[in-house]
């Protein structure tokens, strides 16, 4: 089967939607993960609505991004401006010791899903910017909150290292260790009777699935179904060099658009 062409921060600056959108209408992307307290997410919704064949999910932001409750209701988690920090191990050990930061996700998970919900888009999947459902105190808790909101798929993000070898890349010990990691994660799915790809490939290529990496990958895909995942933006503004000062946006988009990707699509 084809694998699944996704973007994730959707709704995070115009420049990000538009790609998202153009990608969807002139290339392969099938899928997009909403950041709903994202300046753009307005934007977003109005661009998904007029495009019934995307499929669109929440990007949960628990990490390095705007709340919906703000810090006055989180102010354990969140800085005086509301956003989490960029401190992604930091915020895991909150979350996993301090019962008032898991009160405080809780609220937020929850708020995030009912505004989700508020759009009216249907909710095709959920994932975490940053994977940060990959801290199984995250995972539950999105798990068991979004059931409630119709949530029947989520993203394992489990990237094979023996196919990035394949791809010429070096493989780490924390490569081999996440991906052991991700098993935890799958297994909460699996539990919770919600469905998950196989593979996801874009962890060691994040924001850089340039079409050049694209071609190397696909020849190479595993067996059982994939996803991969993608960072696109028809431009570079000021937000994304500040938040992402490295990612390849514009490169991303093109991979997505590339005639190759679409002719290998096609011939699955």
């Amino acid at each position: 089967m084809p694998p699944v062409f996704s973007a994730d921060d959707f709704g995070l600056t115009v420049s990000v939607n538009e790609a998202v959108e153009r990608a969807h209408v002139e290339g392969v992307l099938g899928q997009a993960s909403l950041m709903v307290a994202a300046p753009g997410a307005a934007d977003a919704v109005r661009r998904a609505k007029a495009l019934p064949g995307l499929k669109t999910g929440l990007h949960l932001v628990l990490v390095d991004g705007d709340s919906c409750l703000g810090h006055k209701r989180l102010p354990t988690i969140t800085g005086p401006d509301g956003r989490f920090s960029t401190d992604q191990a930091g915020l895991g050990v909150k979350y996993f010791f301090s019962p008032a930061a898991r009160r405080e996700l809780s609220a937020e998970i929850r708020a995030q899903f009912a505004a989700y919900a508020a759009t009216g888009l249907t909710l095709h999947h959920a994932d975490a910017h940053k994977h940060m459902h990959l801290h199984p105190t995250v995972a539950r808790l999105m798990i068991e909150i979004g059931r409630e909101y119709g949530l029947k798929r989520i993203r394992v993000p489990a990237e094979p290292p023996a196919i990035m070898a394949l791809c010429g890349e070096k493989i780490s010990a924390g490569d081999r260790a996440l991906y052991a990691w991700s098993r935890v994660l799958r297994r909460q799915a699996k539990q919770a009777g919600l469905a998950t790809s196989d593979h996801v490939f874009g962890l060691k290529w994040s924001g850089h699935m340039t079409e050049e990496r694209l071609r190397r990958l696909l020849p190479h895909l595993p067996e059982g179904s994939a996803e991969i995942y993608f960072h696109p933006a028809t431009y570079r503004d000021d937000d994304l060099k500040r938040l992402m000062p490295d990612y390849e946006h514009e490169a991303e988009l093109a991979a997505l658009l590339a005639k190759e990707a679409l002719l290998f699509v096609n011939k699955k």
